[in-house]
């Protein structure tokens, strides 16, 4: 049966290359796939999560622009400090399984 899908561009182009690399037809890998998930069962979106810690307040000041001006290097300096104490926190609770 013929049919017709809208499918993100990203998506056809990762089912195209799996073909391929596969040596399989397009046709054939798509129905391979709609085969599984509908053996495996549909499942329901998983809710959005909660973010973990709360967005920082920013104080306004009148007169001043609604958006804090920071350098880039204090945006790397923020980001970098959050990875860091996310790195921190995985290696505790991976020698705490141990």
């Amino acid at each position: 049966m013929r049919t017709t899908l809208d499918i993100p561009d990203d998506t056809f182009r990762q089912l195209k290359a799996q073909a391929a690399l596969n040596g399989m037809k397009l046709k054939e890998l798509v129905t391979q796939l709609i085969q599984r998930g509908l053996t495996s069962g549909v499942t329901a979106p998983k809710p959005a999560r909660a973010p973990s810690s709360p967005p920082i307040a920013i104080q306004r000041v009148q007169g001043t622009p609604l958006t804090p001006a920071l350098s880039n290097a204090q945006l790397y300096a923020i980001l970098n400090d959050q990875d860091l104490a996310q790195y921190q926190s995985v290696l505790q609770q991976s020698t705490a399984l141990k």
